[in-house]
């Protein structure tokens, strides 16, 4: 049969399995950049440039390999707009009778390839993801018959399908988790290394230039730009992580410290989720570099749960759960997500120090996404939909499929626990444990209430006391409620009192 074979924006691997079985003779390849793509949500950017110059890229390396790319750049004058015109346009210039492609990562692609075979009356194909270590098929039958799924389980099972970390039936140093020793907090006189910066060459100036002017109204700053674009720089990266950052990784995850955005993380999500790198690849790097002696076992060892726990397991809720999961809102939240949020013009050092960072570099760590802008988007009830968009749309690594389960289950609690054991809540402390943003906070981070408290602190307990009846069963927060009922009435007046002003000031 005669194929087009398309090539989405995140899928540039040279091992796709959209390019199996090519031939030559008969077959196409289609990439397009396309303005519906980049525009759906407002995208940073830096995200659009970023994936611009990577698909440039990757379309150059196919051409040389001797492929019959078709690409269609946005500013391209018989640009259709949509990836479904793109597809239209090749099949009516070309004599072509089959469409491969392999399964996308967002549900909305999918539905609108299953609607071009009705609309066209043309076979296509959709081929598994094995750039994935878990297939959509084997997580839902993993998920069979569970009431509740936790990752950590997922893992374990990970660890001993790959042969990861393991020594005969048993996990190399006895547990399989040491994420209590990953908790170290913030010290102002680390050392860290300075992130991979990408050499700009004529492709990606000319991508940037394009962004420039056609993308002049969205969120933050394409430049400068650092970026890797090409798999032989992704590589470099990864590198550059297992020598100078993995030893500290595992230590010091969790920790932020006011203009240090990058600290001792991979930076690599960048790649792994458009293709660039593959998943197990970065997990053996790792592992061979502990066998060797170089990189501790807790560091070692968390790095590659993110990667074949957390990673896969995200992947596997959304596939199992959409298109319903989009929906979910556990709390019935539905506070308009704050100007601060863009603007970064808020007195909360922590917010505006975190948001700052994504506007520059379209990325921000877990923690600082997680207990930071995710914890006060929790405690302030903002509408699930309003902070799906916003992660969406402000980070470079963020696709629906990664995105969505990590708010509206992990950030959220959206799904009522499905995801999360427990709502990722916290007050002030928990930030100034881990950072030195309060150092530099208008607010005061040990007064919890009044005009001058941490706003965290008192949200933190309104949060609770709002959500009493879904949340008190919960075992894991159960103590949380024991000292919100020992607390004076006079004390709890405070709290309602403080959230409702402050909550009233953000509108």
């Amino acid at each position: 049969m005669n194929s087009i074979r398309v090539i989405l924006g995140d899928q540039l691997s040279p091992s796709i399995s959209s390019l199996k079985g090519y031939n030559p003779d008969t077959d196409i390849i289609l990439m397009c950049e396309v303005w519906h793509e980049a525009t759906y949500v407002k995208h940073h950017k830096k995200k659009i440039a970023f994936l611009f110059s990577a698909m440039r890229h990757f379309a150059e390396v196919l051409k040389h390999q001797g492929y019959n790319v078709k690409y269609t750049s946005l500013d391209a004058l018989n640009n259709s707009g949509s990836f479904s015109g793109e597809v239209k346009r090749m099949l009516s210039k070309y004599d072509l009778n089959r469409i491969v492609v392999t399964h996308p990562g967002e549900y909305r692609v999918l539905a609108e390839l299953q609607d071009l075979e009705d609309e066209l009356n043309i076979p296509v194909e959709i081929r598994e993801d094995d750039r994935f270590l878990c297939s959509s098929a084997r997580f839902a039958r993993w998920a069979e018959d569970r009431k509740q799924l936790r990752m950590e389980y997922f893992y374990r099972e990970m660890r001993k399908t790959y042969n990861i970390l393991m020594d005969g039936n048993a996990p190399i140093g006895g547990q399989w988790n040491y994420d209590t020793e990953n908790r170290k907090p913030a010290k102002e006189d680390l050392t860290i290394p300075p992130p991979y910066i990408g050499k700009i060459d004529g492709i990606t100036q000319d991508v940037i230039l394009l962004v420039s002017e056609r993308f002049g109204a969205h969120f933050g700053n394409v430049e400068p730009f650092y970026f890797a674009v090409t798999r032989a720089d992704a590589l470099k990266v990864l590198a550059q992580f297992i020598e100078q950052r993995l030893p500290n990784f595992g230590d010091y995850q969790d920790a932020m410290i006011q203009g240090e955005p990058w600290m001792y993380h991979s930076h690599i999500s960048f790649y792994l989720n458009c293709g660039l790198l593959l998943p197990l690849e970065c997990v053996k790097a790792a592992e061979t570099s502990y066998h060797q002696g170089k990189v501790p076992l807790n560091a070692v060892e968390g790095f590659i749960r993110q990667i074949i726990g957390w990673r896969e397991y995200v992947r596997g809720i959304y596939w199992l759960k959409m298109p319903e999961y989009a929906d979910q809102n556990y709390f019935e939240a539905n506070r308009t997500l704050p100007d601060f949020y863009w603007s970064a013009n808020t007195k909360m050092n922590c917010l505006r120090q975190c948001v700052l960072e994504t506007k520059q570099n379209a990325y921000a760590h877990h923690i600082q996404r997680l207990m930071v802008l995710g914890n006060f988007a929790l405690l302030a009830g903002i509408d699930p939909k309003e902070v799906n968009e916003w992660f969406l749309i402000v980070y470079a690594d963020a696709y629906e499929w990664v995105e969505l389960p990590n708010v509206s289950g992990m950030i959220l609690f959206a799904d009522g626990g499905y995801l999360a054991s427990k709502p990722y809540a916290a007050g002030g402390n928990y930030i100034n444990k881990m950072s030195n943003y309060c150092k530099n906070c208008t607010y005061k981070v040990r007064k919890k209430s009044g005009s001058d408290a941490c706003p965290f602190n008192y949200l933190y307990w309104d949060f609770l006391d709002r959500n009493r009846k879904k949340l008190a069963g919960n075992h894991r927060i159960g103590m949380m409620y024991k000292t919100l009922e020992r607390m004076s009435e006079e004390k709890q007046k405070a709290i309602r009192d403080d959230s409702k002003k402050f909550l009233s000031s953000i509108i």
